[in-house]
């Protein structure tokens, strides 16, 4: 039986509810009940295009009537499988708005008189209050309950008289006539009935299935039947279970030595030897090396955006160049591209106005959405375009194109910009190299890595790893992630590879790396505040503390990680994220930074948020790579590197105008 059935506006009156049990009713007035939650979850986010939501036991369906706003929707236990809610939803849209359309409609224009500011604020709250919907829907009840009856009777005869073979349902829509609803008062065989006939069934079914395998036999040969001991036509009581075979490895029993060549788990001499140079030459790639200045300091190499694209000058010049070639408009508008042709139009002598730009900026918004920027932060971007070009006068090509090329870049390049430097190892020799009190032992440089499950956290921190190897500092890592399993495996197999890379060729760099851990299930707090502790008097520059994947909305979990960075007060939180899925990181990254802000001022009374951002995956997003903008935006954090590849050296700079760049070609 159903559990809930309601039916409200969109802006969140409900016009009719009903709950038909006790639990139900006491559910569906708390804010954890599953339809609250629907419009939560999906119907605020837009998540619409689901066909059910599920929820803390309870499904839950839903459909629209647009034109009058309303929403009905129907809860249920998951576990019984309703089979007619799609029907009384269709019915009870047809029905519902047959019955008191006009009354609906008056509703909702009122709702529009008073949200558009037409009504007094006084006269507002007195046509909300006028509104009587027990007694406007006051014979709702009845048919409902006889529609429900009736769908229910029809439900119960159609499960206990159906055939063996599937026969898909009418799809016919429901009928609005209530004349046509299903009586229950038809005569419908009993359940004993119904069980006797599916284990007849099931016996015919079985016996079918024995035939055929016994004509098979006997097609075959009865001797090579009977030569099969577990055949189906042996008796059940001379069968016997066969004897487990173990598994042999020789005639004697493996030695230590075979054991030991074996064993890849561990920094095993034959471990070593099996790996040896050749792993080492498929660890680093040659040609995504960096570079060295002249100071000898190793420097990742920056991104660049192929070179084989139209730059956004090429781009934006074309199109300007084209729109005064009013004879060859038509035959190179379609080899202009996207955002080429936006610009087309502003060119000749004259002062650009709002209903000029009005277009053009819409088309912009639209661009920058394509290459994944958020729908907000466009819209941002365009404003600010907009208001940098309103009331210039332009004249003629360069003057055109050089306004519209700095209005664009402009306001890109300034939400890029980070507030903070990106020199991470510029910080690492300040701290290092500062003066203390005699009586003070220096702390190493501490760099807390966070982020989603999944996202590549520990990957990347060992290529930030091998660049400060590669830089001539001592790096301790510690294995924070006590929950996912494999997580320390996974360190322990990198602290070895980063071990035989050395520096510079050279294979003697052991002690340049270590890994720091305690095993699984222990408190991640106290294995970084032990792991500083080891690192200050062990002379390691810096740690690089991994942390488990969670979710941004997982409280609990946030609490734990704003409890570690609140205790050991890291130099840097430098967040990880997908450059894959796109808008989705700003939510992340949001709430990553609001969820440490908030639980680590109220333990430490100190707020802590990000510091910068790493995005993984970014050889794979090409020249979509608005998520940078929009990161950057939402934190005013820089992208201290991105990630865009399986080695040690893919590891990558971002530059401003390559950003800009990628983000303005078609």
């Amino acid at each position: 039986m159903l559990d809930h059935c309601s039916i409200s506006h969109k802006g969140g009156i409900v016009l009719w509810s009903r709950s038909f049990t006790p639990a139900a009713a006491q559910t569906a007035a708390s804010s954890a009940s599953p339809v609250n939650s629907l419009l939560r979850e999906a119907l605020i986010e837009n998540r619409t295009a689901e066909s059910k939501y599920e929820k803390d036991g309870y499904a839950v369906k839903w459909t629209f009537v647009n034109d009058l706003e309303l929403i009905f929707v129907v809860a249920y236990q998951r576990i019984l499988q309703l089979t007619y809610v799609d029907e009384l939803l269709a019915a009870l849209k047809a029905l519902f708005v047959k019955l008191f359309e006009p009354f609906l409609a008056t509703f909702v224009a009122s709702l529009h008189a008073v949200s558009s500011g037409k009504l007094a604020s006084n006269s507002s709250k007195g046509a909300l209050a006028n509104w009587n919907f027990v007694e406007a829907f006051g014979d709702w009840d009845n048919i409902f309950d006889k529609l429900l009856r009736g769908l229910e009777s029809k439900a119960a005869k159609d499960r206990k008289s159906r055939p063996k073979q599937y026969i898909p349902n009418d799809l016919t829509p429901p009928s609005d006539d209530l004349s046509t609803i299903p009586s229950e008062s038809a005569e419908v065989p009993t359940d004993e009935e119904q069980i006797a006939r599916n284990v007849q069934a099931l016996k015919n079914r079985l016996k079918g299935r024995g035939g055929r395998r016994r004509g098979l036999g006997k097609a075959e040969s009865d001797s090579g039947r009977e030569s099969h001991p577990g055949s189906d036509s042996e008796p059940q009581s001379k069968r016997k279970a066969k004897a487990k075979v173990g598994r042999k490895w020789g005639n004697e029993a493996p030695t230590e030595s075979d054991m030991a060549s074996l064993d890849y788990s561990y920094d095993s001499p034959s471990a070593a030897a099996a790996n040896g140079h050749a792993d080492i030459s498929s660890l680093v790639d040659q040609t995504s090396l960096g570079t060295r200045t002249q100071e000898g300091l190793y420097e990742v190499k920056d991104w660049e955006f192929a070179t084989n694209r139209d730059s956004s000058d090429d781009v934006i010049s074309q199109a300007l160049k084209s729109s005064n070639l009013a004879a060859k408009e038509t035959a190179q508008s379609s080899s202009l591209g996207a955002l080429g042709s936006l610009f087309a139009r502003l060119t000749g002598s004259k002062v650009l106005t709002e209903a000029d730009l009005k277009p053009v900026l819409e088309g912009m918004k639209q661009h920058l959405m394509k290459k994944n920027v958020a729908r907000d932060i466009a819209e941002k971007i365009c404003e600010s375009v907009g208001e940098t070009l309103v009331g210039k006068k332009v004249g003629g090509f360069q003057t055109t194109n050089a306004a519209v090329r700095q209005a664009l870049s402009n306001s890109i390049t300034r939400i890029l910009t980070p507030k903070t430097s990106t020199d991470l190892l510029l910080s690492i020799r300040t701290k290092l190299s500062s003066p203390l009190p005699s009586s003070q032992q220096r702390l190493p440089y501490s760099i807390t890595f966070v982020g989603v499950n999944g996202v590549g956290k520990s990957t990347n921190l060992s290529k930030v790893c091998f660049w400060l190897i590669q830089n001539g500092l001592r790096v301790l890592i510690a294995a924070c992630d006590t929950f996912r399993s494999g997580a320390v495996e996974q360190l322990r197999v990198h602290v070895r590879n980063l071990s035989m890379l050395g520096v510079n060729g050279a294979t003697d760099s052991k002690g340049r790396v270590e890994l720091y851990e305690k095993g699984y299930g222990k408190d991640a707090a106290s294995i970084a505040k032990e792991a500083i502790t080891y690192a200050r008097d062990n002379d390691f520059d810096v740690v690089l503390i991994d942390t488990a994947g969670r979710m941004q909305d997982n409280e609990p979990l946030m609490r734990a990680l704003a409890k570690l960075v609140a205790i050991n007060n890291p130099d840097k939180i430098i967040f990880v994220g997908e450059a894959l899925v796109g808008n989705e990181a700003v939510d992340q990254l949001t709430k990553f930074d609001r969820a440490l802000r908030d639980f680590s001022a109220a333990s430490a009374g100190k707020e802590r948020g990000i510091d910068g951002m790493l995005v993984t995956k970014w050889d794979t997003v090409d020249d979509k790579v608005g998520a940078a903008l929009s990161m950057t935006y939402v934190t005013g954090q820089p992208i201290i590197f991105v990630g865009c590849g399986q080695t040690y050296t893919d590891l990558r700079q971002l530059r401003v105008s390559n950003v800009v760049q990628a983000i303005l070609s078609d």
